[in-house]
Formats: structure tokens, sequence, C-alpha cells
């Protein structure tokens, strides 16, 4: 099962967790599966639309995955998925 890791401005949303096991194929499916089982998530990381924020950075070991298939890179049972946030500050 894919692991996605959650950053420490996430976890309060995840019950604290740094990773959490999730369920699917592809980079959307495991994202979908994510804010089904949390779905205070959901708002922090896709808009109205349902379209994931342009500020919502996923990779997959060094590579962003919107360098690779985007939300259709397939995904492994063993890999870990990192969640990473811009945050914009000054």
């Amino acid at each position: 099962m894919p692991i996605i890791r959650i950053p420490t401005p996430l976890r309060s949303y995840v019950n604290g967790q740094g990773e959490v096991p999730v369920r699917g194929k592809t980079v959307a499916e495991v994202m979908q599966d994510l804010v089904a089982q949390f779905p205070s998530l959901r708002p922090h990381l896709y808009n109205s639309e349902s379209q994931l924020r342009p500020f919502v950075n996923l990779f997959l070991g060094a590579d962003n995955v919107k360098e690779l298939q985007g939300l259709e890179t397939p995904l492994n049972e063993t890999d870990t998925l990192i969640l990473i946030p811009s945050i914009a500050g000054g």
C-alpha cells in the first residue's frame, strides 16, 4: 500500500500522523483516498472545482509528479509520495 508523507503544518488534519497509508494505483487515486480518510484536509489541498491547488506539490522520490505524468503518475505498492505545500511569506 502506498504511503503519503504529511508535512508538519497539515498533520493536525490527519490525527498527527507523519505518514498515511493510502489505496490507489495513481497519484490521483491515492490523493482521493487521503481526503476520503480525512475530509477536513480537502480544502487545504483542493479548490472548489475539486482541482488540486497549484501550491500543492507531490514528489515521488526526487521527482515532482508534475514533471512525470501528473496526477496520472502510476504508483507501486511500496511507493512513498511526499506532500509539500508551498508556503509563502515575507
